[in-house]
């Protein structure tokens, strides 16, 4: 099992890639919006407790696939250093079933990060979902340093489309391809 695990702060486009990735692989997209969004009812008020609820469930869903052998690609808003034992955990989940996680980190220009979070495509999430929000975690958090001790693919997607991120992430990572139909 390869669990691609793709970060970086809100709006730098790790859905798009990530499911652009898939398109080119039979690789899984485990986004966990909907699970937020499923949970916010019941803990809004309460984001500490939602936050262990989304973990939890992110690390099961993970732990269950590399047992089972399913390839997943993960997006996650990594901040340092707070995320840091729970990457671990993830990896360690991953690795105790015979897979491995392959770490991409992406990034883009504050400018193209605000024009991006108010984009159509984003509107179902309801997480970051405006300029002032993505300027607080980027002042709130550090959401712009590599995972420690993880060697990390770091791809700047300022100007390069989706499918060229894509395909370098699945040509550094030896990803096997879907056959053309």
């Amino acid at each position: 099992m390869k669990l691609i695990f793709i970060y970086g702060p809100p709006a730098v486009g790790k859905l798009t890639i990530a499911t652009e990735l898939a398109s080119l692989t039979s690789f899984a997209v485990f986004d966990d919006h909907p699970a937020i969004n499923a949970l916010q009812p019941a803990f809004g008020g309460l984001p500490k407790s939602m936050d262990k609820v989304v973990e939890q469930i992110r690390l099961a869903v993970i732990e269950e696939a590399a047992r089972a052998g399913v390839d997943l690609i993960f997006t996650f808003v990594y901040a340092h250093p707070e995320d840091v034992p729970y990457v671990d955990r993830i990896a360690a989940a991953v690795e105790q079933h015979g897979g491995a996680t392959c770490f991409v980190r992406l990034t883009c220009s504050k400018d193209e990060q605000e024009s991006r979070v108010v984009h159509a495509a984003r509107a179902g999430s309801k997480s970051v979902d405006s300029v002032e929000m993505v300027r607080d975690w980027n002042e709130r958090y550090e959401l712009f340093t590599p995972i420690p001790r993880r060697q990390s693919l770091s791809i700047d997607n300022t100007h390069l489309p989706a499918t060229a991120v894509a395909q370098q992430i699945a040509e550094q990572f030896r990803l096997p391809l879907r056959r053309a139909q």
